[in-house]
């Protein structure tokens, strides 16, 4: 059978687990699955998919397992009494955890004799299958090419290197970014809502506007791994008296306004450690710990 329709075992049929098997089944993998909850393979079943009675059955029916459940307590208590089976064989965690957990697996696994690769899935389970959506991977890169055209299936694998942690760590950094993100548009909808504006109005304007902010991103990245944050665009002490406009506007209009003064008192941390006429990307030496001498 060649690499483009390898076989696949999936362990974990939630929400996830489940269009994981289907996205694999839709690009012709033999996919074998199991649950704990055997009902929930009945739809996958139905679609081609071979229903294993035992996680030892479901791992040796396949090179490559992928597991996703619900934390790696619940991945040890399913994988551990069929650990034997995995010798020879890979495994792709894609259950969220810290990356301690992960450098913890990968000595778990190669104490077993199996090849281990550990991701993150950026996206919801309707995303999965899609081509644009990032599934991030990090740990053996020669588990990661060999099963890369396998992994293609689920969407875009991007590989971030050895470190089996880096795949959580970037996950739980996105996801921060992504709830800062979308927390302060709620509070900028609140704000025009206030006068009468609808969320459909305001979001295309909101949404261009992050188009720029990413222009941002890009140009202070530079400046934070050099150390040095000129100010030539606008500075914490300009961005400091800009904030003060927009918390006076949400308090008139009695939006909660904790997310723009936990973001001013940032401001005015990095104003006092001596970088009120740096860029905004100067706030990364008040977020990040003291470097050591």
């Amino acid at each position: 059978m060649n690499a483009e329709h390898q076989a696949v075992t999936v362990i974990g049929l939630g929400s996830m687990g489940s269009a994981l098997a289907g996205a694999l089944l839709d690009r012709g993998h033999p996919t074998t699955v199991w649950n704990r909850s055997p009902d929930k393979a009945r739809p996958l079943v139905e679609r081609g998919a071979h229903l294993a009675a035992t996680p030892q059955e479901a791992i040796t029916a396949s090179p490559l397992t992928i597991a996703c459940v619900l934390d790696y307590e619940a991945l040890h208590t399913v994988l551990d009494p069929a650990a034997g089976d995995l010798a020879g064989r890979t495994l792709v965690n894609l259950t969220s955890g810290s990356p301690e957990q992960a450098q913890e697996a990968v000595k778990w696994a190669g104490s077993h004799g199996a090849g281990y690769l550990d991701g993150a899935i950026m996206t919801t389970p309707p995303g999965v299958g899609d081509p644009a959506m990032m599934f991030l991977y990090s740990g053996s890169q020669q588990v990661f090419e060999a099963y890369r055209p396998t992994l293609t299936a689920l969407g875009d694998p991007l590989y971030l290197g050895t470190d089996p942690g880096l795949a959580s760590l970037y996950d739980a950094a996105l996801l921060g970014l992504m709830w800062s993100t979308m927390t302060g548009w709620l509070h900028g909808t609140a704000l025009v809502g206030a006068e009468g504006t609808p969320a459909t109005d305001f979001t295309p304007v909101a949404t261009r506007w992050l188009t720029a902010v990413a222009g941002f991103l890009t140009t202070y990245a530079p400046q934070v791994d050099a150390g040095r944050y000129p100010g030539d665009d606008a500075t914490v002490d300009v961005q400091i008296a800009a904030i003060d406009h927009l918390i006076h506007a949400a308090a008139a209009r009695g939006i909660d306004n904790a997310l723009p003064e936990l973001l001013k008192a940032a401001m005015e941390k990095a104003g006092a450690a001596g970088h009120g006429q740096d860029s905004y990307a100067s706030l990364i030496e008040v977020l990040r710990p003291p470097a050591r001498d």
